[in-house]
C-alpha cells in the first residue's frame, strides 16, 4: 500500500512539474556575445559545466529564474540554464505547439562541407563529437521531423553519410558521419530559417604549408596569472616568451602563424575567441603555466574539451615528457573558454608549475624555453603525420645552402 501511494504521489509531482513547464513560461531569445547553455547550477573557478554555445536570436522558453541564470525548457524532458545577460524577453514571438523540420542538403566548397536543415523557427541545439567512427551528433530541441529527403552532392568531401532520428517527440537528432578519423572542427549557426552545420574538411597533404596555426599566450595585461614561488616572475610574461619562441619555430617550418597577443596587453576571452573566428585557424595552441597550493606538485599537462580533439593533446603531451618534466596528465572535458569552440582542434599546454621550485628553474632557463617550443612543434608534426599530412624536410641542397650561409 505504501509503495502504491509513493508511486501515485510521484506521478502527481511529475504531472504538476510538466504542467508548470508547459503553461508557465516567458518567451525569450539569445543575445549578446557568445551565449551559452549550462547543464546545471554547479560552479567553480572556470564557471558552470557548459552544454553548448548558441547563435543569437535563438528562441528559448524561460521557466524559472535562479540567481544569475534563467532555467530554460529545451524539450518536454530536457532543461538547461542560460546566463541572464544572454537572454532578452520577446513579447512579439510566441512558442507554437510544435515546429517542423524540412528538407536537408549536404554539399561542400574548397574548405568546408555544409549540412542545411530547414526549420520553422530558430530553435536551441546541442552538438557532440563521437569517435570510432567519427561523427557529429546535433540535437535540435522542439523540432519534429517533416524531413522526407536529404540531398547530398558530390562536392561534399568530408561528410560520408547524413541521417536523422526522432529520439523524442520534440527532439530531432541529426547524425553526420565523417570520412576521416580526425575531427577538424565544426560550426553551427542560423542562416535565416536554415540551421547550418559547417564541417571543416581534412586539409589535403599539399596544403601543409598553408596550415594556419594560432598561438595564444595565456593571460596578459591586468590578468597576471600565476607567480613564481621564489623568483616572483609572472605567468603572463613567460607565457608570452614561450609563445614567441614557438612562433619562431613554426614560421621557420613554413606555417602561417597568428598570435592572439604579441605584448603585455589585456584581452578577455570573448575578444580572443572573436579574433580566432576571424583568423579561422586550422589548429589552436594555448600556452599556460600552472600553480598549486602544494609546492611538491609539478609536471606538465595538456587539456582538451571535446573527445575528437584529444589526439592532438596526446601527441603534444608525449613530446613534452621528453623535456624531463614529470607527467601531470592529459585532461579532458576541460571547461576553459578557449577550449570551448568546436571550430578547430585545440590543445592547451600547462607547461610546468611555477609553484614548484624545480619546475620554476626550468621555466627561467632560455634554453628550456627553446626546447619546449621545439617539442610542441614535434607533437603537432606527429599528429599531422598520423592524419596523412607530412611536413616535408628541407632538401639536402637547401640545407647545405643554409649551412654555408650560417658558417
Amino acid at each position: 500500500m505504501k509503495k502504491v501511494l509513493f508511486v501515485a504521489s510521484m506521478l502527481v509531482c511529475t504531472m504538476v512539474h510538466a504542467q508548470h513547464a508547459v503553461t508557465s513560461y516567458s518567451v525569450g531569445k539569445t543575445t549578446g556575445d557568445l551565449p551559452y547553455m549550462e547543464y546545471g547550477l554547479g560552479d567553480d573557478r572556470l564557471g558552470g559545466a557548459k552544454m553548448t554555445y548558441l547563435d543569437t536570436n535563438v528562441l528559448v522558453r524561460v521557466v524559472d529564474s535562479v540567481k544569475d541564470d534563467y532555467e530554460v525548457q529545451l524539450s518536454r524532458s530536457r532543461f538547461a540554464y542560460l546566463p541572464k545577460s544572454s537572454v532578452v524577453f520577446d513579447s512579439v514571438r510566441h512558442i507554437k505547439p510544435y515546429y517542423l523540420t524540412g528538407s536537408c542538403k549536404v554539399y561542400g566548397d574548397s574548405l568546408y562541407d555544409y549540412v542545411n536543415v530547414l526549420l520553422d523557427e530558430k530553435l536551441p541545439y546541442t552538438s557532440i563529437q563521437q569517435i570510432n567512427p567519427s561523427r557529429i551528433v546535433v540535437d535540435i530541441f522542439g523540432a519534429t521531423s517533416n524531413t522526407n529527403w536529404i540531398t547530398q552532392l558530390s562536392t561534399a568531401k568530408e561528410i560520408k553519410n547524413t541521417w536523422y532520428e526522432q529520439v523524442d517527440n520534440d527532439v530531432f537528432r541529426l547524425i553526420i558521419e565523417l570520412k576521416h578519423p580526425q575531427h577538424w572542427g565544426h560550426t553551427i549557426y542560423y542562416d535565416r530559417n536554415k540551421l547550418v552545420i559547417r564541417v571543416k574538411q581534412q586539409p589535403a597533404n599539399e596544403r601543409w604549408g598553408k596550415l594556419k596555426i594560432a598561438i595564444d599566450a595565456g593571460h596578459g595585461g591586468a590578468n597576471r596569472g600565476a607567480e613564481g614561488v621564489t623568483s616572483k616572475i609572472l605567468e603572463k610574461d613567460y607565457t608570452l616568451l614561450f609563445a614567441q619562441q614557438l612562433e619562431q619555430v613554426l614560421k621557420k617550418k613554413g606555417f602561417d602563424v597568428f598570435m592572439t597577443r604579441n605584448n603585455d596587453t589585456t584581452l578577455d576571452m570573448i575578444e580572443r575567441v572573436y579574433m580566432l573566428r576571424e583568423y579561422q585557424p586550422d589548429v589552436l595552441l594555448s600556452l599556460h603555466l600552472n600553480s598549486a597550493g602544494n609546492d611538491t606538485v609539478k609536471g606538465t599537462s595538456t587539456y582538451y574539451r571535446y573527445i575528437g580533439f584529444r589526439p592532438l593533446t596526446q601527441s603534444v603531451m608525449k613530446r613534452m615528457l621528453q623535456t624531463g618534466l614529470s607527467e601531470f596528465g592529459n585532461v579532458g572535458n576541460f571547461n576553459f573558454a578557449l577550449s570551448g569552440p568546436t571550430d578547430y582542434p585545440n590543445c592547451l599546454t600547462e607547461i610546468a608549475f611555477l609553484s614548484n621550485v624545480d619546475d620554476e628553474k626550468k621555466v627561467l632557463d632560455a634554453g628550456f624555453r627553446k626546447k619546449v617550443a621545439n617539442q610542441i612543434y614535434l607533437g603537432l608534426n606527429d599528429w599531422l603525420a598520423t592524419n596523412g599530412i607530412i611536413v616535408p624536410k628541407p632538401s639536402p641542397q637547401k640545407a647545405k645552402k643554409t649551412k654555408n650561409k650560417t658558417s
